[in-house]
């Protein structure tokens, strides 16, 4: 089994030596910075980069630039997500966004882990696992997302949460680590009664 067939695994893989898995990131990084550097009002050209890096781009998918991710093809995005800008793929274990999802600036999904020792470390091992952010979520500005997690759908993460553990469907989610705070209820509306 080589390095790339480890990664898909969710096993311990070499993530800086391998030739393969060097060559993908390399191909992601000159994606991200042809991105990042067209001017936003040249939708077309953005759009053609984004379906290069990210073969699993749903319908009307809006990111801004700067975005930055490393394999690319390890994100899938659903239909009507608005990611905010400076958002950071570490997609060596798979990132699945649902559809409708609001993610603000400056928020990193990170789904890679290392060794705890130094000498396994500076081999370059590292191990990735999913990450997954179900349909109609909101994440607020900073939140960092850690490996292994899955946000339940239609939930809201407060800004700057660190987020290293599942959050359930529908609650309002906030912190250092991030806990849940309650759940959103019919009550949470914007409307009086008498605008519906």
């Amino acid at each position: 089994m080589n390095h790339r067939e480890r990664m898909e695994k969710g096993l311990w893989y070499d993530a800086n030596f391998d030739q393969e898995l060097c060559q993908l990131r390399n191909k992601a990084d000159d994606l991200c910075f042809q991105f990042n550097h067209i001017k936003p009002s040249q939708q077309r050209s953005l759009q053609n980069i984004l379906k290069q890096l990210f073969p699993n781009l749903g319908q009307n998918v809006t990111i801004l630039s700067p975005m930055y991710a490393d394999y690319g093809f390890r994100t899938s995005i659903g239909d009507g997500t608005f990611i905010n800008h400076d958002a950071y793929f570490m997609d060596g274990g798979k990132i699945t966004i649902g559809r409708n999802c609001f993610i603000g600036p400056h928020c990193g999904l990170y789904t890679a882990n290392h060794p705890l020792l130094f000498e396994e470390r500076n081999q370059g091992y590292e191990i990735a696992l999913p990450i997954v952010i179900e349909d109609n979520v909101w994440i607020g500005a900073d939140v960092t997302i850690l490996p292994g997690v899955t946000i339940g759908e239609g939930s809201v993460i407060g800004a700057k949460s660190l987020v290293n553990k599942d959050i359930p469907p529908h609650v309002i989610a906030v912190g250092n680590p991030c806990h849940v705070l309650r759940k959103i209820t019919k009550d949470d509306t914007i409307f009086d009664e008498c605008d519906l």
